[in-house]
C-alpha cells in the first residue's frame, strides 16, 4: 500500500506572475455589508510595523552590546521579500523587507544590528519582543527594558553568527567575542536558550553530527521514549540526545520518515533504462527563509530547485486558457477572498462565537456579485478553488471562514524548492545512528507519577516520559488508548481540528513530453465537483533524476479518488494529459511506471495533513501541543504546531520545542528532588547488574547474557537477555532493556544475523516482551543474586577484600 500525503500545506502553487489588484474591481458593496465591513489595509499594517521597528532601532543603538570592532558579519541569504502566492492572497504583512528598517543609519553596527534582526525574523523571532519560550526560560529578569532591548541584540547576534556558517559548531567562546564586557551575562543567557532549544548548532554537517551525540554538559537525564520516526520524533531524538536523555524511538512502519517517502522508480531496459526519485509524501520546502530543512540542505551540500513561477492552464478541450481571462478571474477570486475576510473580522468582533464554511461564504458573495458566470470563467474560478483545497487538503465546505489561514503572519519567506533525489536524504540523514524499533505499532501509554509504560504487540517499554508524534488522523481514531484518559481539553482539541487529505498520481514516462521550461501546470473541468482531480501538474524532471511527472488530486476528487483502482486512475490522468497535448501534435507515451497513494487508508496516518475546520481555530494547535500527565506525555508533529501547520518545517521545529520542555520539566523535577522512576532504576538499582555485565557470559550484536552458575551446561536453564538500545556512536547514552530466556533461547538468538531478526524471534517466537530491571520477574532477580553470589570480585570492589579468604 502507498503511503502519505503532500506535508505541504503552505506550499504556494506557481502560477502566472501577480496581477495587479487594480486591474478588476467588484461592484460596490450591498448596503447591508457596507457598515459591518471593517477595512483591512496591508498598507496601514506596514506602516505601523516600520514605525515600530524605527523606534527599536534608535533604542538598541543608544544601548548597542555588539562592540564597535566587531568583524562584519555575513549577511545570512534568507531574508527576502516574501513572493505573492497564487494559492490565496495575503491579508497580513510580515517584517522581511528591508525597506521596514530605518533607511537613516549612523554607522555600520547600526547596519548589523538591521540584518541580523531581519535573520532572526525569517527563524520566527518577533522583532521587538521575547517568545513565549524565552519568557518560560526566564531569559531577562524584567519583560521590557533596557535589559530586554540588550538581550534581542545579542540573541539576534549570536543567531545571525551560526547562521552565516551552520557547517560549523558555533561555541560560546566564538559567541562572546565580539560582545560588549558588560554584557557578557546576556551572552551566557542567549547561548543557552538557543543551543537547548535547537536554534543554533543543530543539522547534519559532521563536525555537528559529531556534537550532538553526547551530552552537552554531561548531565543524564533519565529517559525518554519517542511515538512515531518521521521528521518530528527524529530531530526531537537526536535533540534529547544532545540534551542528555536516553532514548528509543518506536515506529510502525518499516522505515523511518512518516509521512515523508521517496520512492524510486524504475523502467526501460539496459543502457537505456530510467530512474528517478519520487517524493509521494511531503515534497515542496515551503520557503528557505529561515528553513530549517534549508539548513540542512546547505550542510548536506544539497542543490535547491526554485519552483519556477509559470503554470499555464489548459481547457478541458486542450486549448489554453486565454491570458486576460485568466489574469481577470484571478483578481476576482482573490477580492471575493478579501470580501470574506472583511466580513468575518467584524463578525469576530460583534459574536466572537459564530463561524462558518469559507466555501459557504465564497459562494454566496460570488452570488451577491455575480462573479464567474460565464463557463469558462466558472471554470477558471474552480480551478482556484481547487488549489485552495490542496492547500488545506479538504474540501472548501469544512473550512473555518473565521480561521482557514490563521498561520498565514508566520508563513516562511523565500523561494518554494524541490530537493534533488527527494526529501528522503534529510529521513535518512536524521536517522542515522539513532535506536529505532520499526514494526512497533503502539497500541497502549500508561503514565504516572513513577513514569510511562508503553505497549505495543508483545512488548512493553517503560521510561521516565514519552513524546507522541503520531499524526493528528491517529489521534482522531483513537488507535492508542491513553491510561488514564487524555483531558477532556485534548480530546476537544482532536475532535475539532481537521485532518485532510490530498493524494497523488506518480508517473515516469520514457521522455519528457511537456517540456523542460516549466514546473507546473494546470487543467480545468467542467465538473464542479470533480474539480480537484488532476488540477495541478508538477514536473520533477529537474531534480528526480529522469522523466517524472505528478498528478495532484485534491477536494472532494481526492476521496473518491481512495474507492477508485490505480489503473483506473492512472488511465483517467493519461486521457487528461492526452487531451492538453495531443491538439498540439505531441505524443503522449504510456509511463513506464506508475504510483497511487491512498493516504487515507494508511492505518499510520489516516490522511495527509492538519487543517482549520469550521468550529476551530489556531488555539487548538496549542492545545495539541500541551503536555498531560504532569510532565509525563508530550506531543509534537505538525498538527501541534499552530504557526508552522501542515508543514514539514513545522514538524521539524514542533521536534526541536518538546525536546526543550521535556527538558525544562527534568530540570523542574530535579530541583524539586523528585526521582524519575527508570531513571532509578538504570543508574541506580541497575549498578550492580551493570558490572555484572562487563563480563556477560555470551554477547552478540547489541544483546549479552548471563548464563545460570551451574556447573553443568543444562541448556534449558535460565538466563538474563540484556538488550542495549541507542549507543550506537561513542559517548551517547544508552538504555538497556531486559528479559528472562533460556540458555538455548539465548543461543538460537545468537546464531541469526542482525538485531532485527533477533528482535523479531525474541518477539514473534519466543513471545518475550523487553523490560526495564524494575520490570523482571522474582525468578530473574533470584537469578541475579546467584551469579552476584558467584562474582566475589564483585563484592570486593564494593567492599574490599574478605578479611581470610583469598580473592579469586
Amino acid at each position: 500500500m502507498h503511503s502519505v500525503s503532500d506535508t505541504e500545506l503552505n506550499s504556494a502553487t506557481p502560477s502566472q506572475q501577480p496581477i495587479d489588484t487594480q486591474m478588476t474591481e467588484l461592484p460596490s458593496e450591498p448596503p447591508q455589508l457596507q457598515n459591518d465591513a471593517v477595512t483591512m489595509s496591508p498598507e496601514n499594517l506596514n506602516i505601523t510595523n516600520r514605525q515600530n521597528s524605527s523606534d527599536s532601532s534608535s533604542e538598541q543603538q543608544q544601548q548597542n552590546p555588539i562592540s564597535t570592532t566587531t568583524e562584519p558579519q555575513q549577511q545570512d541569504p534568507n531574508p527576502t521579500l516574501p513572493r505573492k502566492r497564487r494559492r490565496r492572497k495575503k491579508f497580513f504583512t510580515e517584517l522581511t523587507s528591508t525597506t521596514s528598517l530605518s533607511k537613516n543609519r549612523k554607522n555600520d553596527v547600526a547596519k548589523d544590528c538591521d540584518d541580523e534582526a531581519l535573520i532572526a525574523i525569517s527563524v520566527g523571532f518577533p522583532s521587538d519582543s521575547l517568545t513565549e519560550e524565552e519568557i518560560e526560560a526566564n531569559v531577562v529578569r524584567t519583560i521590557g527594558g533596557s535589559e530586554q532591548s540588550n538581550y534581542i541584540v545579542v540573541r539576534n547576534h549570536i543567531l545571525a553568527r551560526w547562521r552565516s556558517n551552520v557547517n560549523v559548531w558555533l561555541t560560546y567562546d566564538r559567541a562572546v567575542k565580539s560582545i560588549r564586557s558588560e554584557h557578557k551575562g546576556l551572552v551566557e543567557v542567549a547561548y543557552r536558550f538557543l543551543i537547548e532549544h535547537g536554534y543554533i548548532n543543530f543539522g547534519l554537517s559532521p563536525e555537528i553530527k559529531s556534537m550532538k551525540f553526547k551530552s552537552f554538559d554531561g548531565i543524564e537525564r533519565g529517559s525518554v521514549i519517542v511515538i512515531g520516526a518521521g521528521l518530528a520524533g527524529l530531530v526531537a531524538a537526536r535533540q534529547l540526545v544532545f540534551l542528555g536523555f536516553k532514548v528509543c524511538i518506536l515506529e510502525g512502519r518499516m522505515r523511518p520518515g512518516g509521512r515523508v517517502k521517496t520512492k524510486k522508480m524504475f523502467g526501460g531496459d539496459g543502457d537505456e533504462g530510467l530512474e528517478a526519485a519520487a517524493d509521494l509524501g511531503g515534497s515542496v520546502l515551503t520557503g528557505v527563509n529561515g528553513n530549517p530543512l534549508g539548513v540542512l540542505a546547505r550542510q548536506l551540500d544539497l542543490p535547491l530547485h526554485k519552483v519556477r513561477d509559470l503554470c499555464p492552464l489548459y481547457m478541458p478541450d486542450g486549448k489554453c486558457v486565454d491570458s486576460e481571462v485568466d489574469s481577470r478571474v484571478e483578481v476576482l477570486f482573490n477580492k471575493l477572498l478579501e470580501r470574506v475576510c472583511k466580513l468575518r473580522q467584524a463578525i469576530i468582533e460583534e459574536v466572537k462565537s459564530v463561524d462558518a464554511p469559507l466555501g459557504t461564504a465564497l459562494e454566496a458573495f460570488r452570488r451577491v456579485y455575480k462573479v464567474a458566470e460565464d463557463k469558462e470563467e466558472r471554470m477558471l474560478l474552480n480551478w482556484h478553488l481547487a488549489n485552495l483545497e490542496y492547500a488545506n487538503a479538504t474540501l472548501m465546505s469544512n473550512l473555518s471562514m473565521a480561521y482557514w489561514d490563521q498561520d498565514d503572519p508566520y508563513e516562511m519567506g523565500g523561494d518554494h524548492c524541490f530537493i534533488p533525489g527527494g526529501n528522503e536524504t534529510f529521513v535518512r540523514a536524521l536517522a542515522e545512528d539513532l535506536p529505532i524499533f520499526y514494526g512497533r505499532t503502539v497500541e497502549c501509554i500508561k503514565y504516572g507519577s513513577d513514569g510511562v509504560l508503553v505497549c505495543t504487540e508483545g512488548q512493553h517499554f517503560r521510561g521516565d516520559m514519552v513524546l507522541c508524534t503520531v499524526p493528528l488522523g491517529v489521534l482522531k481514531k483513537g488507535s492508542i488508548q491513553f491510561i488514564p484518559d487524555l483531558p477532556q481539553r485534548k480530546k476537544d482539541a482532536i475532535h475539532r481540528l481537521g485532518f485532510g487529505l490530498l493524494n497523488k498520481v506518480v508517473m515516469l514516462f520514457p521522455t519528457n513530453f511537456w517540456g523542460g521550461n516549466i514546473d507546473t501546470f494546470g487543467h480545468l473541468t467542467e465538473d464542479l465537483s470533480m474539480r480537484g482531480e488532476f488540477f495541478l501538474f508538477y514536473s520533477y524532471a529537474s531534480v528526480s533524476g529522469g522523466p517524472l511527472l505528478v498528478a495532484l488530486v485534491a477536494g472532494e476528487a481526492a476521496l473518491r479518488f481512495e474507492m477508485m483502482s490505480p489503473l483506473e486512475s492512472v488511465k483517467r490522468v493519461m486521457e487528461v494529459l492526452r487531451d492538453i497535448f495531443h491538439p498540439k501534435g505531441i505524443v503522449v507515451p504510456d509511463p513506464v511506471q506508475a504510483v497511487c497513494t491512498r493516504w487515507g487508508k494508511d492505518h499510520f496516518a489516516y490522511g495527509s495533513y492538519s487543517y482549520v475546520a469550521v468550529g476551530s481555530s489556531g488555539d487548538d494547535y496549542d492545545i495539541l501541543s500541551e503536555s498531560v500527565g504532569d510532565g509525563r506525555v508530550f506531543f509534537a508533529g505538525e498538527a501541534t504546531s499552530k504557526q508552522y501547520p501542515a508543514t514539514m518545517h513545522g514538524a521539524f521545529l514542533s521536534g526541536m520545542r518538546e525536546a526543550a520542555n521535556i527538558l525544562r520539566v527534568a530540570k523542574r523535577k530535579s530541583k524539586s528532588s523528585m526521582q524519575f522512576n527508570t531513571t532509578k532504576n538504570i543508574d541506580e538499582e541497575n549498578d550492580d547488574l551493570n558490572k555484572l555485565f562487563v563480563k556477560p557470559d555470551l554477547s552478540f550484536g547489541s544483546f549479552s547474557a548471563l548464563f545460570h552458575p551451574k556447573p553443568n551446561n543444562d541448556l534449558e536453564s535460565s538466563s538474563i537477555l540484556r538488550v542495549k538500545i541507542g549507543g550506537a556512536v561513542s559517548d551517547s547514552p544508552s538504555l538497556y532493556l531486559y528479559a528472562l530466556l533460556s540458555m538455548k533461547q539465548v543461543i538460537e538468538l545468537s546464531q541469526l544475523e542482525g538485531d532485527q531478526n533477533r528482535m523479531r524471534k525474541l518477539s514473534r517466537d519466543f513471545g518475550v516482551s523487553l523490560v526495564g530491571k524494575k520490570g523482571l520477574c522474582s525468578t530473574a532477580e533470584s537469578l541475579i543474586a546467584n551469579i552476584k553470589l558467584c562474582r566475589p570480585e564483585l563484592n570486593e570492589a564494593e567492599n574490599g577484600p574478605v578479611h581470610g579468604k583469598e580473592s579469586s
